[in-house]
């Protein structure tokens, strides 16, 4: 995607069934030109009894682009959702570095009308520098947020501990929340860290593309 194109998507999983999503390949978002963003913007509803797993593939910053993107999850009293939102800084492969980008990535889960985690990045400028700072993100090229929402949450915690690398934390914001957040050196070594965990917390299942 690039400045001026918009995206929309919105999907319900009706009540008592199982859905997961993903995408065929890593999205990318490409250079735009200066007043102009690229849009993307994802609705997700899961009825009472579902579950619905938002697995997306890696998407990509490319220098230069300027990026809005809002996913909101509404959840009925007892559906359940496993959400992971993958970003990749630049093409490594090219030494391409993030020297200017916008982005502007805004995440909602509300239950029954309330929201239950917002989560939202502004930035405008050098972004290589910004994450290069030690109590930033002491230079990484990857980073990924997963949330888990279900009755299981409480008992995920330790295991995925167990999981994660010294640049990755999770914890319980309730009892049936738990929040992963996940810095890595590149998408390859963010992959290998995000694969087990998911698949911890989705019954040791992935899509067929989730593959390093």
């Amino acid at each position: 995607m690039t400045g001026g194109d918009s995206f929309r998507f919105s999907c319900k999983a009706a009540k008592g069934t199982a859905l997961t999503l993903t995408t065929q390949a890593c999205e990318r978002a490409y250079k735009a030109q200066p007043k102009e963003w690229g849009q993307v913007t994802n609705h997700l509803t899961v009825e009472a009894g579902a579950r619905l797993n938002w697995l997306p593939q890696e998407i990509i910053l490319y220098n230069g682009s300027a990026l809005d993107r809002r996913l909101r999850i509404d959840l009925s009293p007892d559906a359940e959702m496993l959400m992971v939102e993958p970003l990749v800084f630049g093409r490594v492969a090219m030494g391409e570095t993030l020297t200017e980008i916008r982005l502007r990535d805004q995440i909602e889960i509300w239950r029954e009308g309330t929201p239950v985690f917002l989560d939202a990045i502004r930035f405008a400028g050098d972004w290589h520098t910004h994450l290069a700072k030690r109590h930033i993100a002491n230079g990484a090229g990857a980073m990924a947020l997963i949330v888990l929402m279900s009755s299981s949450a409480e008992g995920h915690l330790e295991p995925v501990r167990e999981l994660l690398p010294d640049a990755a934390g999770a914890t319980l914001t309730r009892n049936d929340l738990l929040v992963i957040r996940i810095l890595a050196g590149d998408s390859f070594a963010l992959r290998r860290t995000l694969m087990p965990v998911l698949r911890r917390l989705n019954n040791d299942t992935l899509p067929r593309c989730w593959m390093l």
